[in-house]
């Protein structure tokens, strides 16, 4: 790698208000402390139980959910599982009576789902964290009552097995309480058949959603091993579970992330807040920043696996005719009129793609001025929402003016300006 000038003074022009919106999520996570235990509780529940009556293959793709009848069927039966109802948690046996697009909303809703680095964070080097992204599907793994289920962000069944997971198979932990659940945050890589674990969300009934990441990846760290649930498969073992390696985000532990060698196929970085809870849904306190050269898809593609001659994007169709994000509170990009969406068949809800035309996308003091849209059609039924504003503006910059590695190292300043600390937060799976 070419030599950087290291001290050369950096400031990318601002594009959005995502530093200012990382600063209010660390103050609301401090303000807003909820009921943590009863919501892991909560999910682990629905993720174990709401079950096809016929497990899914292992390489099963994500399921369109309008289209398999006896998963409504499940879905719309109410578990014979009792829970305190919590006014501020959605209530299993309320998830149980989702389907399609709602039921793979209240899913991905339950993931805390990283936005798209278009602004380089303040403080990167003291209060971050980066890891090398698995290639994979991304899913939440629950071990309880002997058994161990992983879901897709759909909510559709990845796995069904037997794990080394506290309470995660009929032969292990047979002292523990049987009611004790465990719940990790994965990415499924196909082509070793390993879970990779990049967040502990509860660890034998004891929630960590209000932990900052910090102590996650430390109590992660010190206790999957202990499990045996790194090692080999085995007939109690059916997939192994594999740490991924995680750097403070200094200049050293940028490098090592970008270009060290790991046994899995790269897509891109993820930063963490060291200081961020496990906030389900879109935050600014988790970013994922991709290049060629750690990832092999860093512009979209369509359906045919091509990049498509303009930028396409999802957005959710409001009652007044807005064209809406995925983000809390969502970013308007457009309009579309009564008489045009009644011709259409269109209804609030309705996920549509469109291409940004020549137009394309104008800001005014790091926020969205103009989008200049063209409607292509209906989305994918598979989808659970609309695009995130991150991502449109991360794949806008990825066409036009990217953020690049360089623009990444610079921003951390000269390595004499460092804190003399180690680099490495040991997680080797």
């Amino acid at each position: 790698m070419a030599p950087h000038d290291l001290r050369r003074p950096f400031k990318r022009p601002a594009i959005s208000d995502q530093q200012r919106r990382r600063e209010i999520s660390l103050q609301r996570q401090a303000q807003n402390r909820r009921d943590a235990q009863q919501h892991a509780r909560c999910l682990a529940s629905t993720l174990l139980y709401l079950q096809f009556p016929q497990a899914e293959p292992a390489s099963e793709p994500e399921l369109e959910l309008e289209s398999v009848p006896e998963f409504q069927a499940e879905f719309g039966t109410e578990l014979e599982v009792e829970f305190e109802a919590s006014p501020r948690e959605f209530d299993i046996r309320q998830a149980s009576k989702l389907k399609g697009s709602q039921a793979r909303k209240w899913f991905a809703g339950q993931l805390m789902l990283p936005e798209w680095m278009i602004d380089v964070p303040d403080q990167l080097a003291q209060d971050w964290y980066v890891f090398a992204r698995p290639a994979g599907k991304r899913c939440f793994v629950v071990s309880t009552n002997g058994t161990t289920v992983s879901r897709l962000r759909n909510g559709s069944i990845l796995n069904r097995f037997p794990s080394a997971l506290p309470n995660g198979a009929r032969a292990r932990d047979a002292s523990g309480s049987a009611q004790s659940y465990s719940i990790l945050d994965c990415i499924f890589h196909e082509s070793d058949q390993t879970y990779y674990v990049i967040d502990m969300v509860c660890w034998r009934g004891y929630s960590l959603y209000d932990c900052t990441a910090e102590f996650r990846f430390f109590w992660l760290n010190s206790k999957l091993a202990e499990t045996g649930a790194c090692d080999q498969p085995s007939y109690y073992h059916r997939y192994r579970f594999c740490l991924v390696q995680v750097y403070n985000c200094d200049q050293a532990g940028l490098s090592a992330a970008y270009t060290g060698a790991v046994p899995y196929v790269k897509d891109g970085l993820i930063f963490y807040n060291k200081h961020a809870h496990y906030q389900t849904g879109n935050t600014p306190l988790a970013l994922v920043w991709k290049d060629e050269n750690c990832s092999q898809y860093v512009i979209d593609t369509d359906s045919k696996g091509q990049i498509p001659s303009q930028q396409q994007v999802v957005l959710e169709l409001q009652d007044n005719g807005n064209l809406t994000t995925s983000d809390d509170p969502p970013v308007v990009f457009g309009f579309l009129d009564e008489g045009f969406v009644q011709k259409s068949g269109l209804h609030p809800g309705n996920l549509l793609r469109f291409a940004i035309s020549e137009g394309g996308l104008s800001f005014v003091d790091g926020k969205l001025a103009r989008a200049d849209l063209k409607y292509l059609g209906k989305s994918n039924r598979a989808r659970a929402f609309a695009d995130s504003y991150s991502k449109v503006v991360f794949q806008h910059m990825a066409r036009h003016s990217p953020l690049q590695f360089d623009d990444l190292l610079a921003s951390i300043g000269s390595s004499i300006d460092q804190e003399d600390k180690p680099s490495e937060v040991e997680m080797v799976g």
